[in-house]
């Protein structure tokens, strides 16, 4: 395994100004464990903040403590570059905290189920149920649940199953009830009468995924019980003949660091598509890592299952709630309509942007000027329209794009695979290595393949994460290109959820650098020439030391210095560095970092003048955008890239700059509203815990007047871009109304004018 340049030795660092990447993490699932306690977020949307808290929690343990452990195995000592921390002191720090994480979810939890209660849905117990009740699930056990149980009891010759990752199972500890061979004529015995040899036993239910997660008592769900309490209530109707002593349910957790990159994988001429799904199956079978259960055991059972998952003590996590992401989505879909309106967020549906004309073509009006969309806030329709104009397009010769996570369901892959079919070129750089959507990109390989895109799958040791799509038209004898950048990925269900810009023009040194892009990742080319676009592992670093050193430069020269991220992630060791530098020597650092944020702030002497700033809201905050100055000679762009190591060394990954004026505004304001957040944002202390802020504490330079109410704390962020969407759409469409009322006024006073002729 190679070691990554994070967790090498860290003898010649300062983690003076620095915190644990693991650890930073966990504070940030606690901020979203925060949205769920959160009184005015309504019921059913803190049910949904737990479920993505213990869904955070699940992919944690699968990727990075899996890492973790398998780096804990190495001969060499591996240091964290930011804490000074070995991976078995991470290892250590990261239970110690999750032992309180889990503590407060649990508490969330009892308190969801409390105020569900109030509403009246009630999670039951087999004893809560009535007689009526007890008689119907007893027959839905035997008729529907029984018979496709897999019971199994473990002895010499049934060793210890495999226990799926992540599914929910029931463990029993048996005691067996058999006569005393060395007993005389011993009359029978039944059923609940004292045995005369008593062995122990283990035995295993698993809960297949077939089953519903939940039963409801009531077409509304205002009476539920979940299925595995039913499995362990008739338990003994399986396990004949034995005592049930203890019982418990639990799930395991399984290291799901593989990487298609280990030479362990790699067979011959393989295949990459094959290579993918052995690397898929291979980590359903991987070293245990975590194992949850719903009390604590017995220290019988509680040491056979360590020892047979080969876990240390500290890895066990007794967990009252056991809440997985298949409950609260349960919960949801089963309660009334009405509830679910009257406990949900209102609903919101991604509006129409302004600056887009729906009656005239997209490349007509992208050869105009630039246009930017703001997901979710407005539709991804703009972009659809582009590439159906394209596919409809006699002239448009070729379609390249890169695609890293596909909606199962997709326009875009349907418009790419409708090119193909009129016989345009299409090449689809579709990166196969997407942690946890391999197989929805292999499906898509395999169908755009049928269709005749031509499919690449990446390159080798570096994931495609850039966003990047690439029309190229021919126009008067002339090539025309029409680019478009994004921050997320091209996927028409995530475009509702979570916010993301998509950047479309005609600039031909845009273009220019689009077709160069293609044409490296086509002959594995990382060491291409761009004119204007910043790609990783190479131009990118270099460019962003380059902008950061300017604004040092400025600063030291009495000048104003400004540099403002917004990001999802920070953790590299060189950019946190240079941030430091920077703040050190004048320059004012804003960030706005909603996850991991490894560079602590406000630390006198090395980042007193950095800030930093998060949001958890409604929607998932997932923008790269990058500002280098205070003037008009600033430099803004945007990026697929986190300021982490994975992304800026060891993936493709595209920033493109903004020259368009208006949306460099509108750039430049969007900003300055998500700083102004005191409802949803926390800001970071120095020891990197977040806490409140106040509307005294906003900066509201470069705030627009309209946003105000932002800075007031009268609505979060989220809430003011939603609102400014929604009008800005209704006066459009009122403009456009009463255009049109004018036109049939002057068309009627035409006609009119006619007929007294």
């Amino acid at each position: 395994m190679e070691t990554s340049p994070e967790l090498r030795d860290s003898a010649s660092v300062d983690t003076r100004y620095t915190q644990n990447r693991e650890l930073s993490w966990l504070r940030f699932n606690r901020r979203v464990l925060c949205e769920a306690e959160t009184p005015t977020t309504p019921l059913l949307e803190r049910l949904r903040f737990l479920s993505i808290v213990c869904s955070n929690l699940d992919e944690f343990f699968m990727i990075r403590v899996g890492t973790l452990h398998d780096m804990a195995g190495a001969q060499e000592p591996i240091i964290d570059n930011k804490s000074g921390m070995t991976p078995q002191q991470q290892l250590k720090a990261i239970m110690q905290t999750c032992v309180d994480l889990y503590v407060d979810m649990d508490h969330t939890y009892v308190m969801l189920m409390n105020e569900l209660y109030s509403a009246d849905v009630v999670e039951l117990e087999v004893d809560d149920l009535t007689a009526a009740e007890q008689s119907e699930v007893r027959k839905l056990f035997r008729n529907l649940i029984f018979p496709v149980l897999s019971p199994q009891i473990i002895d010499w010759s049934h060793p210890f199953p495999h226990l799926t990752n992540l599914a929910t199972h029931t463990v029993f500890r048996l005691r067996r009830i058999e006569r005393d061979p060395y007993a005389d004529n011993e009359a029978p015995r039944f059923w609940g009468q004292e045995p005369s040899v008593q062995t122990d036993s283990i035995g295993i239910i698993s809960i297949p995924e077939i089953l519903p997660t939940i039963i409801s008592l009531t077409p509304d769900c205002r009476r539920f019980i979940r299925t595995e309490k039913l499995v362990l209530a008739y338990a003994a109707e399986i396990f004949l003949h034995y005592k049930i002593e203890e019982s418990l349910v639990i799930r395991v957790t399984r290291n799901g660091d593989v990487s298609p990159d280990d030479d362990d994988y790699i067979e011959g001429d393989d295949d990459f598509r094959d290579l993918m799904k052995r690397i898929l199956d291979k980590r359903k079978r991987l070293a245990a890592v975590r194992l949850e259960v719903d009390r604590t055991p017995s220290p019988y059972l509680g040491s056979f299952l360590t020892a047979r998952l080969q876990l240390s003590a500290d890895r066990v996590f007794v967990t009252r709630s056991l809440m997985r992401p298949a409950l609260a989505d349960a919960i949801i879909d089963k309660v009334s309509v009405a509830m679910r309106a009257e406990h949900s967020f209102p609903p919101f549906t991604p509006q129409e942007a302004t600056a887009v004309d729906a009656d005239r073509s997209i490349m007509e009006q992208l050869r105009e000027r630039d246009l930017i969309l703001s997901y979710p806030y407005e539709s991804m329709d703009p972009f659809i329209r582009l590439l159906r104009e394209a596919v409809s397009d006699p002239d448009v010769l070729s379609i390249k794009i890169t695609i890293y996570r596909l909606a199962a369901v997709s326009k875009v892959a349907e418009q790419l695979a409708a090119a193909a079919e009129q016989g345009k070129e299409v090449v689809v750089l579709l990166e196969l290595r997407a942690r946890f959507d391999e197989k929805n990109n292999i499906d898509w390989s395999s169908r755009l393949e049928s269709a005749g895109c031509r499919v690449i799958y990446g390159m080798d040791g570096y994931k495609v994460h850039s966003k990047i799509c690439l029309i190229t038209r021919m126009s008067d004898g002339q090539i025309e290109t029409f680019t478009q950048i994004g921050t997320g990925n091209y996927n028409e269900k995530t475009a509702r959820q979570y916010t993301d810009f998509s950047f479309m023009t005609s600039r031909q040194d845009i273009g220019r650098d689009g077709v160069a892009f293609f044409n490296n990742m086509l002959i594995g080319n990382l060491e291409g020439q761009y004119e204007r676009l910043l790609v990783a592992p190479l131009s990118l670093q270099e460019g962003l030391g380059r902008l950061i050193r300017r604004e040092i430069e400025r600063a030291e020269r009495g000048e104003t210095a400004l540099i403002r991220l917004k990001l999802n992630s920070i953790s590299d060791r060189r950019m946190l560095d240079l941030l430091q530098e920077a703040s050190a020597a004048g320059v004012k650092v804003d960030l706005m970092v909603r996850g991991i944020c490894c560079i602590l702030p406000g630390i006198e002497g090395l980042t007193k003048n950095i800030r930093i700033q998060s949001i958890v809201g409604r929607f998932l905050e997932h923008h790269r955008v990058y500002c280098f100055g205070a003037g008009e000679d600033s430099d803004i762009y945007i990026s697929s890239a986190d300021w982490m190591t994975r992304n800026i060394r060891r993936r493709v990954e595209i920033a493109c700059p903004i020259d368009d004026p208006e949306i460099r505004k509108f750039l430049l304001e969007f900003m300055s509203v998500c700083f102004a957040d005191n409802i949803k944002g926390r800001r970071m202390l120095p020891d990197g815990s977040l806490t409140e802020m106040t509307p005294e504490e906003v900066d509201r330079e470069r705030l627009p007047p309209a946003a105000i109410a932002v800075a007031q704390g009268e609505l979060p962020a989220q809430q003011w871009f939603m609102r400014t969407a929604i009008a800005d759409a209704e006066a459009k469409a009122k403009e456009l109304k009463a255009e049109r009322a004018d036109e049939l006024d002057r068309r009627a006073a035409a006609r009119l004018a006619h007929t007294r002729r």
